[in-house]
């Protein structure tokens, strides 16, 4: 697979099948994926990946944490203005759409949103964190290390969804991974083999048009 097609073919994918993942694969993605671009050669990620009989300990972990979470970070801005607003709200509606989960039910809306923190069925994932005292120049790194592990797994035939949802729940991932306390999570990154059966899967976001965001000088 070229990098045209394997930017192509990468999207959120939210239904997975149950089919393993080898961990020997995932380990060797995670070394090429750290080839990323880094600005001082600081190379900010710490990652932490669950698969097999991690996973499934992690996902008995979580259910004995129902207490409130304190999120990690304000994932979108309290007052998101327009155009961004406008994608955002869009992307969200069309998800819904395909899910045939209505505007009123709301029942269904939150139970959709809990999947999340099932990494929406994937049977592998890991956690991305980035040191407290990193400014945003850091955090973009954190994002080209995440984007070259997408293109890479889809490469090898896998599938993937990065997860900032799982800032909402940083103090259950903290005591899990036993994670120093320095390390903040930026995110999960959910990652096996697509469901093509499923609905939500044949979701594929918008894209700005280039007059929108381009000033060719």
């Amino acid at each position: 697979m070229n990098v045209t097609d394997a930017v192509a073919s990468r999207h959120s994918i939210r239904a997975f099948l149950p089919q393993p993942v080898d961990n020997a694969l995932l380990v060797e993605l995670l070394r090429k994926a750290a080839r990323a671009p880094s600005g001082g050669n600081v190379q900010p990620w710490r990652a932490f990946l669950l698969n097999g009989p991690s996973m499934a300990r992690f996902r008995e972990f979580l259910k004995t944490r129902t207490g409130r979470e304190a999120p990690a970070y304000t994932i979108y801005p309290d007052s998101l203005k327009a155009p961004y607003r406008d994608s955002r709200f869009k992307v969200g509606e069309d998800m819904y759409a395909r899910l045939g989960i209505p505007r009123e039910d709301k029942a269904a809306r939150l139970a959709w949103i809990a999947r999340n923190f099932d990494f929406f069925g994937a049977p592998a994932a890991f956690f991305c964190f980035v040191d407290r005292q990193m400014g945003p120049p850091q955090w973009s790194d954190l994002g080209m290390f995440l984007q070259t592990f997408m293109l890479l797994a889809r490469e090898a035939g896998l599938d993937t969804c990065a997860q900032e949802a799982w800032a909402m729940r940083a103090e259950s991932v903290q005591a899990f991974t036993e994670a120093d306390p320095d390390l903040l999570l930026f995110c999960g990154m959910a990652i096996g083999y697509r469901d093509p059966d499923a609905p939500v899967n044949a979701l594929v976001s918008d894209r700005e048009p280039l007059d929108v965001w381009l000033k060719a000088l």
